[in-house]
């Protein structure tokens, strides 16, 4: 063994003593692996655990809010920073014989166990979507796809208090093959469902027998709507007695959207003392658009502590957001969405909301 090597292990060796004597955690953020891909509208569970607390994943405050995404970043960081790399090989076809009830969304505890926090029953951070919606999962290498199966939980079965099951789960839609590319989208219908739901969604690539095992957390509102490219995750439950959930919207002021240009609606989704979720949709008029940015005026003090599926900056009581890389290009008509998390105190009033695209 080098030297180097040696050192780093003592090193390493010490931080370990030192920190569990102070009675400390602290998470190492490791290289991602080569990339793959995931759900990310609605987003699978270590997608979303990522894209919310990627940035501040040492935030004693996840515990309170956003506990099942606590557990896993406990259990595993590796969990959230290989988002993408949830697959079993060799399965040919035969997912239900692979992958056992209750292990559904770690895919059979692949990879020895690597994704096994995913399995943990609770009220995981869910996306509330319309019963008819856009699904889109993204994949960074380009691997195609020969098809996707699209299940939903039924009716009744409640995924915050039960382990995840194949016969808990409805085939909803069995796609037909994508040609590689960095996106593949389904249009999925709910049916009559409402409330938590979980959509289970198998990936089977298409560059060699590669299996992706995807659980995305829901709530179904019961509302017909369109399609959303992107992530939109909301807190649908109070996650400690102290959090209550007090939903409010704000809307950019045209109710017509011009061509070439945009509309931005504002949704809180949760809030507890001192802080709050909320979820920004963004939606391209009468003729497409390949970016956009919102400006939030907040006229309370907020301030924006992580975020997204946008890109923020904060210049005194206004934040600006623009689009990420991959969901700034949209259809006439088509929406994507932006979250994020914030500190309040006192009053806790929607921002004024503008937004103008390319």
């Amino acid at each position: 063994m080098q030297l180097s090597s040696i050192a780093r292990r003592i090193a390493v060796g010490g931080l370990v003593v030192l920190t569990a004597a102070l009675g400390l955690v602290v998470l190492d953020r490791p290289a991602p692996v080569s990339a793959h891909g995931s759900l990310t509208d609605p987003p699978s569970r270590n997608y979303g655990c990522w894209a919310r607390w990627g940035s501040d994943f040492q935030n004693p405050h996840m515990a309170d809010t956003d506990p099942m995404c606590a557990q896993a970043w406990q259990a595993n960081p590796n969990t959230m920073w290989n988002w993408n790399g949830l697959y079993r090989e060799g399965v040919a076809g035969n997912h239900q014989a692979a992958v056992p009830d209750g292990q559904l969304c770690s895919g059979g505890r692949t990879q020895n166990g690597f994704y096994a926090s995913l399995d943990t029953v609770g009220p995981w951070v869910a996306a509330t979507k319309p019963d008819k919606f856009t699904l889109t999962l993204t994949d960074q290498a380009q691997h195609g796809a020969d098809y996707l199966l699209i299940y939903i939980t039924k009716q009744g079965f409640d995924p915050a208090t039960q382990p995840l099951t194949w016969n808990s789960l409805e085939l909803i839609q069995r796609t037909g093959r994508y040609a590689p590319a960095g996106q593949y989208q389904a249009q999925v219908d709910a049916g009559t469902r409402t409330g938590r739901h979980v959509i289970y969604t198998v990936w089977q690539a298409s560059h060699m027998d590669q299996s992706y095992y995807l659980c995305s957390d829901v709530i179904f509102t019961g509302q017909g709507g369109g399609g959303s490219t992107s992530p939109s995750p909301s807190r649908s439950t109070s996650p400690s007695p102290s959090v209550s959930v007090s939903p409010s919207r704000s809307t950019s002021p045209s109710a017509s959207i011009p061509a070439g240009s945009c509309a931005a609606s504002y949704a809180k989704t949760s809030e507890w003392n001192g802080g709050f979720g909320a979820t920004v949709t963004v939606t391209a008029g009468a003729v497409g658009i390949s970016t956009w940015t919102v400006k939030m005026t907040f006229a309370n003090g907020q301030t924006v502590s992580s975020f997204w599926n946008a890109n923020l900056t904060t210049s005194g009581s206004t934040v600006t957001a623009t689009n990420a890389s991959y969901n700034g290009r949209m259809s006439p008509g088509q929406s994507t969405s932006f979250g994020f998390n914030g500190t309040w105190s006192g009053t806790n009033n929607p921002p004024a909301l503008t937004c103008s695209a390319q």
